[in-house]
């Protein structure tokens, strides 16, 4: 049974706390922005909760001038190697509870809980000989020192060749299981990006964790990162994951996103139930609290409804970064507009048909009826007209047009589809056939 085909059947769509929080995150800040998610964003399809990198480093943030993570940093572990919350930031994980009664909490919010990790046994752990639940063996027998994070000190990889390695990813997520986990994000995995020359050097670790989810007799959603994701390795990714970045960590630039384009057009073909191309997380609102440089984005309005155009259309996972509690008006509107979204669950097929420097355009169809999903983009610093045939489009018919992003319903075309479009910005229009 492949991991695919259990769950995940429509994107993942939630909040991170990386964008905001970095590495400081604690377990008041999870629980204050899970209420706000319940409250504002699941009515809308948001629904999981996810605690982003060194949740098990009770030092984590406190040098980050210096370091974002601290080098030789005895974070929290057990007698098995395994990572365990830091109780000073997760008070409740105390007495061995680990993230249990914090998954208890967001499930009683009807929400989805994860967390991050990195790939690989802790380095600490190596040194120290500790032993790997179900195995004879210790840690450094199955650490791989040549195998190690270009941007994060705390992890060996697993040697899938050595005993004891498949048994030490069994005992991991034997253990997330036992806390409720719905959602594991796993670093350095999908780009290993230190091996230059073999940035897919992590193959093995995929499908020993991919196993180990099985083992675990729980539905967990499998999230790979960083990116760019290999897209000759497309099928590996089908087979053993849900989600894989197709870009290193997204921020607040148009160079960044206008970039997405290019990225979205390789892997449009790949998408499909359970199999999702991942174009990170949404930048929008107040960001870079742990980074020490707190910030609204820098993304214009227009770039906003440009990101979630394209993110919807393709059918990305939707993963928030802001601290929700701080999410203006017009911000939580436009992350909650179910005519947008409604392309995220209910739409397939999602195509590229034209792009240039200056404008792209994409075509989708719904999953319930005949009607067609188009999105112009304007990719210029300058507004511009857009237009295309609906003989390009493949339809054969007069379409009635709505306006997603307005709400609105525009005149009937039986010709051509056109749109003035400001800079940087997008128009989403839902075409139905006149008969």
């Amino acid at each position: 049974m492949l991991l695919k085909n259990t769950f995940a059947k429509t994107p993942p769509m939630g909040w991170n706390s990386y964008d905001y929080y970095d590495t400081t995150v604690n377990e008041a800040e999870i629980r204050t922005n899970a209420e706000y998610m319940a409250k504002h964003l699941k009515p809308h399809g948001y629904d999981y909760v996810v605690v982003d990198i060194q949740w098990s480093d009770p030092d984590a943030g406190t040098d980050r001038k210096n370091y974002q993570y601290i080098n030789f940093s005895h974070f929290t572990i057990d007698e098995y190697s395994r990572q365990l919350p830091a109780e000073n930031r997760f008070p409740t994980s105390k007495n061995g509870a680990g993230f249990r009664p914090l998954a208890d909490y967001i499930h009683s919010l009807g929400l989805k809980f994860g967390i991050h990790i990195m790939r690989g046994i802790p380095r600490y752990a190596a040194h120290m000989h500790l032993k790997i639940k179900g195995s004879d063996v210790t840690a450094d027998k199955v650490a791989n020192p040549y195998s190690v994070s270009k941007w994060n000190p705390d992890m060996y990889g697993v040697d899938y060749q050595k005993s004891g390695a498949q048994e030490y990813y069994n005992s991991i997520f034997e253990l997330y299981a036992e806390w409720g986990v719905d959602f594991v994000k796993v670093d350095d995995i999908c780009n290993t990006n230190f091996y230059i020359d073999n940035p897919y050097s992590a193959e093995k670790e995929i499908e020993m964790i991919h196993k180990a989810i099985l083992n675990s007799g729980r539905d967990m959603v499998l999230s790979l990162s960083p990116g760019p994701a290999v897209i000759e390795k497309a099928w590996h990714l089908e087979k053993y994951a849900n989600m894989w970045r197709i870009t290193d960590d997204f921020w607040d630039n148009w160079d960044l996103l206008k970039n997405m384009f290019e990225r979205c057009e390789v892997w449009q073909n790949h998408v499909s139930t359970g199999c999702y191309p991942d174009c990170d997380m949404i930048p929008f609102g107040w960001l870079g609290k742990g980074f020490g440089d707190e910030r609204y984005t820098n993304f214009t309005l227009d770039e906003q409804i440009t990101l979630m155009t394209l993110w919807c259309i393709f059918r990305s996972p939707l993963m928030l970064g802001a601290e929700l509690t701080k999410l203006d008006a017009q911000t939580l509107e436009l992350l909650t507009n179910d005519e947008v979204l409604h392309l995220v669950i209910n739409s397939n097929g999602a195509i590229q048909i034209e792009r240039d420097n200056n404008h792209a355009i994409w075509l989708s169809k719904d999953n319930n009826d005949n009607s067609s999903y188009l999105a112009m983009f304007n990719l210029s610093n300058e507004s511009q007209n857009l237009s295309i045939s609906l003989k390009e489009l493949e339809i054969n018919s007069k379409v009635s047009v709505s306006d997603l992003w307005n709400h609105k319903d525009l005149n009937s075309a039986d010709t051509v589809i056109l749109a003035n479009i400001p800079a940087h910005g997008a128009i989403l229009y839902k075409l139905s056939n006149i008969l």
